[in-house]
C-alpha cells in the first residue's frame, strides 16, 4: 500500500513511522526539495529508540497513492486544497487536523472519499525526521463522504501501538476532540505551563473547572461523554507535555485558536448561548499573538 503524507510535522512523522514499520510504502509530499530518501527515527513512549525507518520524499502528489493523509496545520490547508483539486479524485484522503474549521472546507473538495481523524496520542518532533511518541492513544477515524472500506487498511498498518477506532459521525467526533482541546490548549498557552500544572496549581485548576462547567452547560450532551474527572485524568496522563498551542506560542508561530476555539464559540452563538469564559480565553490568546507580532 502506498501512503502519501502531505506535511512532516509531529503527527505525520509518527504515523509514517508506524506505517513504515508495518511495510507500507510511505512518501512525504513537502513544499521544498530534499533528498529523495530519508530515515525516520522514533523515540518510543517507553524511552527505547526505533530507527532506520525508510521513507521517500517528493515535492508533489504522484497520482498513484492508495491513500493521501493531510498532516499540516490549518493555516497551510489552502495550499493543500489547491493540490487536491488537481489530483485524482478517486484516491481517498484523510485529514488529521485539530479543530472543526477544516471540516466544511474539506467537504467542498471534489474528492469522492474523505475521512477525518481525531488523534488521542502524543507526538513531538525533535528534529527534521526524528519524532517522539509522547503517549499511547487511539486514532479515531470517521468518514465524511465515500467508502469506509478504502480506509480499513489503516487497521493493519497502525497495529497495537497506534490503534484505529472507526466512528460513525465525523463532525461529532471532531467537536468532541475540539472541546477536549479547549480544556488544555488555551489555558496552557496563556499561563505558559505544562499540562499537569492545570491541576496542581489552585488558580489554574479553578479556571479549568469554570470552563468545564460552561462547556457542559452549553453542550450538555458532552457532560455524559466526558466527566470532569476524565479531564483531570487527561491532564495527569499528559502532565509533562507541552500543549501544541503553547509550543506554537513559544516558537512565535500562529496558534490553532481559530480552528479549535472559534468554531465552538460560533456553535454556541447559533444556539443563542454565550460562553464568556471561553470567549475570554480566545481573546487572550489572540491578544498574545498580536503582541508577539509587534515585538
Amino acid at each position: 500500500m502506498r501512503i502519501e503524507i502531505i506535511g512532516a510535522g509531529a503527527v505525520g512523522l509518527l504515523m509514517a513511522s508506524f506505517f513504515t514499520e508495518q511495510q507500507a510504502d510511505v512518501a512525504f509530499v513537502l513544499g521544498r526539495q530534499l533528498p529523495k530518501e530519508q530515515k525516520i527515527t522514533r523515540t518510543n513512549s517507553d524511552g527505547t529508540v526505533t530507527d532506520n525507518l525508510r521513507v521517500s520524499v517528493a515535492t508533489e502528489l504522484s497520482g498513484k497513492a492508495d491513500l493521501i493523509i493531510v498532516a499540516v496545520k490549518y493555516g497551510d490547508l489552502q495550499n493543500v486544497y489547491a493540490q487536491l483539486r488537481t489530483s485524482d479524485v478517486t484516491i481517498p484522503v484523510l485529514f488529521v487536523q485539530n479543530g472543526l474549521a477544516h471540516y466544511e472546507e474539506a467537504l467542498q473538495l471534489p474528492q469522492l472519499h474523505l475521512a477525518f481523524s481525531s488523534v488521542q496520542f502524543g507526538a513531538q518532533r525533535l528534529e527534521m525526521f526524528h519524532v517522539a511518541h509522547k503517549g499511547i492513544g487511539v486514532m479515531k477515524l470517521a468518514v465524511g463522504r465515500g467508502d469506509e472500506v478504502l480506509f480499513l487498511p489503516l487497521l493493519n498498518y497502525a497495529q497495537h501501538q497506534l490503534p484505529v477506532v472507526f466512528e460513525a459521525d465525523a463532525e461529532a467526533m471532531l467537536l468532541e476532540k475540539a472541546l477536549l482541546n479547549c480544556f488544555i490548549n488555551p489555558l496552557t498557552a496563556i499561563l505558559q505551563v505544562k499540562n499537569g500544572q492545570l491541576i496542581t496549581e489552585n488558580n489554574a485548576f479553578q479556571l479549568l473547572k469554570n470552563l468545564y462547567n460552561e462547556i457542559t452547560t452549553v453542550f450538555p450532551q458532552y457532560g455524559q461523554v466526558f466527566q470532569f474527572e476524565q479531564v483531570v485524568a487527561l491532564c495527569e496522563k499528559t502532565a509533562t507535555n507541552t500543549s501544541s498551542m503553547l509550543a506554537d506560542r513559544l516558537a512565535g508561530r500562529v496558534t490553532e485558536i481559530d480552528t479549535i476555539v472559534a468554531p465552538i464559540l460560533r456553535k454556541a452563538t447559533q444556539q443563542n448561548q454565550s460562553m464568556p469564559v471561553l470567549q475570554t480565553f480566545y481573546l487572550l490568546v489572540k491578544a498574545l499573538e498580536e503582541s508577539g507580532e509587534k515585538m
